[in-house]
């Protein structure tokens, strides 16, 4: 099962954006969302609503329940 941070790096990848970039989306440091991509931080929930919003993805994908 791929975890959160996987799956956030996947999803950011597949758009085309960089680290930074997401970082200034959601007004947090670029090291913040390195740490989530690397799962040595979590976001808050509403950060994971947002996302899930963002990329147009499952709660489930985003958290490697599902494959789509």
């Amino acid at each position: 099962m791929k975890t959160f941070g996987k799956r956030l790096k996947e999803v950011r990848v597949a758009k085309g954006m960089t680290q930074r970039q997401l970082a200034e989306v959601l007004n947090v440091s670029s090291n913040t969302v390195h740490c989530w991509e690397t799962d040595k931080q979590e976001p808050s929930l509403s950060t994971v609503l947002f996302l899930s919003d963002y990329f147009d993805v499952s709660l489930d994908y985003l958290f490697g329940k599902s494959d789509y």
